[in-house]
């Protein structure tokens, strides 16, 4: 129904970049270093596709004829977040890396936060893990009231509070305030993030109603050119957020990855004309960040299971990229992203697959798609639609 379909397998990066140790990432690999953890990866319908094409992976095979081209994609711009990753699969090159606080943030942010959304005061302003400073500072919360403020090595502001104790209304408030009025100019981090949880003493857990702050790409992406030109525009989970809507004519919420693919499976069967931009998030939030393979391994079994179903309702006017936006290696001791490249594999039903080798950026995916939809352009990338 000559749709495109992009499916970004969040945190899936394919072997470290020659900058990697400037970002204290040597020897990230998230593939080949998770599937020599768990002993091999078994992955049949991603192996027939070429993925053991790209880098030698423990348990996948490579393929004489794979049913897609396949490659790795270099990320040119400074950085190795989520936004930036999109962002620069979206045609874009981040030149100046959002702001960092590996210290936490400054007390003059910390004040005026206080003083614009009108809290008595907050808790952490540290680094930390989002699942272990809920257990750490969840008493204090619960008996101050006050919202707990961290970040990572990401450019985040994160604020976490019970739902019974800042209802969610309320949260989200606070985080726009933090968004619009105090996270502006230098410390315009990429996105201010509403953390929700539950529970009780030693069992808090957090919630699906998290919210990402984003801020506007700062210029046309692939789906500002696709949708002014009358193409539909279909964003599938975590895409929403990261582009802060701009471009986005259908917008689609998931909680998980196998809702993603319900999602994806029916987009491709109502929708013809249209560019499908989905993100599976679950692998990154879940096992990368808290370093769990085998965890990252059956999710990427579970994705890989239900592949056939995504591939079967693809025609031959359609495309299909399956890439990522960034590592998250799983059995390193950081818990943070990686500096890694990313797999690529471009399918197109009964076209034999091709080595499409290293794309010097992930921009190339935006040029494919503009190329396929036939609309000029200004954004960064080659497009590899014919090659």
């Amino acid at each position: 129904m000559n749709n495109f379909i992009v499916i970004v397998l969040d945190g899936l990066g394919i072997g470290e970049l020659p900058d990697a140790s400037a970002y204290n990432d040597e020897g990230s690999n998230t593939l080949a270093n998770m599937a020599e953890f768990v002993g091999g990866l078994y992955l049949p319908n991603l192996e027939k596709l070429g993925l053991g094409n790209i880098h030698p992976i423990k348990g996948i095979k490579p393929q004489t004829n794979p049913l897609a081209s396949y490659g790795k994609m270099a990320e040119a711009s400074v950085g190795k977040d989520s936004t930036t990753g999109h962002w620069e699969l979206g045609g874009l090159k981040i030149e100046k890396a959002f702001p960092l606080y590996p210290d936490g943030f400054p007390q003059e942010i910390i004040e005026k936060f206080i003083k614009e959304t009108k809290v008595d005061g907050i808790l952490g302003n540290i680094p930390a893990s989002g699942t272990e400073i809920i257990m750490k500072l969840g008493d204090e919360h619960i008996r101050t009231k006050y919202p707990i403020v961290y970040t990572s090595a990401d450019s985040v502001f994160q604020i976490a509070a019970h739902e019974e104790i800042i209802p969610l209304q309320r949260l989200y408030e606070i985080c726009e305030i933090a968004r619009n009025k105090i996270l502006i100019d230098d410390h315009a981090v990429a996105r201010v993030i509403a953390r929700p949880f539950i529970g009780s003493s030693n069992n808090y857990i957090r919630t699906t109603n998290r919210k990402d702050f984003s801020l506007n790409p700062f210029d046309y992406t692939i789906l500002d050119y696709l949708s002014n030109e009358g193409i539909d525009t279909i964003a599938i989970g975590k895409i929403n957020d990261l582009f802060n809507y701009q471009g986005i004519k259908i917008q689609i919420k998931t909680k998980t990855n196998l809702e993603g693919v319900e999602k994806i499976i029916d987009t491709i069967k109502h929708y013809k004309n249209s560019f499908i931009f989905v993100n599976l998030v679950d692998f990154d939030v879940y096992y990368g960040h808290r370093n769990d393979p085998i965890g990252f391994a059956k999710a990427l079994k579970e994705f890989d299971d239900k592949l056939p179903g995504i591939l079967n309702n693809i025609d031959n006017s359609d495309a299909l990229i399956i890439t990522a936006d960034h590592g998250n290696d799983p059995t390193t001791p950081s818990t943070d992203h990686s500096r890694e490249y990313v797999p690529l594999l471009f399918y197109r039903k009964n076209i034999k697959g091709k080595n499409l080798g290293i794309r010097k950026t992930f921009a190339d995916v935006a040029q494919t798609v503009a190329n396929f939809f036939k609309v000029n352009n200004s954004l960064n990338g080659r497009s590899f639609l014919y090659e």
